[in-house]
């Protein structure tokens, strides 16, 4: 089941292939996801050039996209270049939300990344080093850019796609998952972490 899981086969899959019941599998599957996003919450603060976004996970509808979007999961992420990505969700883009997750994931003076989006503009009076680009005009400037953490959404949301939808209750373990396989990326390390964090037997 553990090597089902880091290779990405669905629950329902799994149990098939290796002969539980499918209740377990997804019960085997939820504990695992419980694990990564504890081992995960501890890590320490990032530092260097840091690039922060929000995201918006949803089902397909009708209407307003993006910021503001009715029932879609809003999430912040920010990414160190070269290094690993950090991703919550957030009950809204206000800059308090963000400034304090900011603050509390990456170190003072660190170069810190950023859109346009109004809730950054504390980052400019603040205790690191602020850029920003414009999408409306450019979508990088030499360094100035946030291509990495944007690359995260796009790979987060199309693994959580195979999911039929995902309860806002426990999309914050899918979202720990995304931000682990992300973060660690071979197949063979995934195994080993995730067997030493469930304390089974290599």
């Amino acid at each position: 089941m553990l090597e089902h899981f880091v290779a990405g086969t669905a629950a329902r899959s799994a149990a098939e292939l290796v002969g539980v019941n499918r209740n377990t599998a997804t019960l085997y599957y939820r504990k695992l996801r419980e694990i990564i996003a504890e081992q995960i919450a501890h890590e320490a603060p990032v530092s260097g050039e840091i690039e922060v976004d929000e995201s918006y996970f949803g089902g397909h509808r009708k209407g307003k996209r993006g910021r503001g979007a009715a029932g879609k999961v809003a999430v912040f992420g920010l990414l160190k270049r070269h290094g690993r990505v950090h991703a919550v969700m957030i009950p809204n883009a206000r800059h308090q939300t963000l400034m304090s997750i900011i603050r509390k994931k990456v170190q003072p003076d660190s170069i810190v990344y950023s859109d346009s989006w109004h809730a950054y503009d504390k980052l400019d009076v603040s205790e690191f080093h602020h850029e920003r680009i414009d999408h409306s005009r450019h979508l990088a400037l030499g360094r100035n850019h946030i291509n990495g953490i944007e690359n995260f959404w796009s790979q987060a949301k199309r693994h959580l796609r195979r999911y039929n939808g995902i309860p806002r209750k426990d999309f914050h373990l899918f979202l720990a998952e995304c931000e682990w396989r992300f973060n660690i990326r071979s197949p063979a390390k995934l195994l080993k972490i995730l067997t030493q964090w469930a304390k089974l037997p290599a």
